[in-house]
């Protein structure tokens, strides 16, 4: 289930409610009622981000779809743009490939990222989703740093169930404005953190104009001042990422 929120403000006694206020207390009810981007959530202590999800309540699939996150083998996205005077170019490819991980069959992503045609980085995600709300978890990612050509480093891998590593959440099949979540959760590797700053942007990109996109903010604890925006399109996933956008991705999904 996907909520769509679209509060303007209201009044307590003579002050104003803040838009955050409101849309939290929403969120609140939405988890009383039931409806939690999974089983039962609580919250990292004195960050406010989502860091628990009580997976053991999720029927796993290792293929299907989200609204805002396909994960079906063979569908593909091409985002391309500038850094600076370099060109990015990332293809993200959903493999016709499963690994289990604690017990959970994931399927397997794969992202080709290269600069000015330079090999950069290859990376194997594992991701999982959680019937009956479809949202996606996260379950690690190996990770192949190049430079000339050449594997230099690692960095960034990890595997839930390793070094104290758990899965973490790329996509509530809840939407609301607001809501905040870990991504990754691999203590002083990899603490990719999400925060959905609005459900009504329209994006466009080389590939066509989006509506109703989905407006998301990436930070990690591990590099304080590294902030990112990311932006995905029903129905599509991932159209934009800092500077590169959708050029292409796969027809008949």
């Amino acid at each position: 289930m996907v909520v769509f929120v679209g509060l303007t403000g209201g009044k307590e006694g003579d002050r104003e409610v803040p838009l955050r206020k409101l849309t939290r207390l929403l969120a609140v009810l939405v988890l009383l009622l039931g409806f939690s981007p999974l089983p039962s959530l609580s919250r990292a202590q004195n960050s406010g981000f989502t860091d628990s999800f009580m997976l053991d309540k999720c029927d796993f699939a290792s293929r299907g779809r989200n609204p805002f996150f396909i994960l079906e083998p063979g569908f593909k996205l091409v985002l391309e743009g500038k850094e600076g005077k370099e060109f990015l170019r990332l293809e993200i490819t959903v493999l016709n490939e499963r690994k289990t991980i604690t017990g959970v069959e994931t399927r397997v992503v794969e992202e080709v990222e290269t600069k000015d045609g330079r090999l950069v980085e290859v990376s194997r995600n594992y991701f999982a989703i959680c019937k009956p709300n479809n949202s996606v978890v996260y379950f690690g990612e190996e990770v192949d740093i190049y430079e000339g050509g050449v594997v230099v480093s690692h960095d960034g891998a990890w595997q839930a169930g390793k070094d104290d590593a758990k899965p973490g959440l790329i996509m509530p099949g809840v939407v609301l404005l607001g809501a905040r979540y870990f991504q990754e959760i691999a203590p002083d590797v990899a603490m990719d953190r999400a925060e959905i700053l609005s459900i009504s942007e329209v994006v466009k990109t080389p590939a066509g104009t989006f509506e109703d996109v989905l407006k998301t903010e990436e930070t990690t604890p591990l590099e304080p001042n590294s902030k990112g925006l990311k932006f995905y399109a029903p129905g599509i996933g991932l159209i934009q990422d800092s500077s590169v956008k959708l050029v292409w991705f796969s027809p008949g999904f």
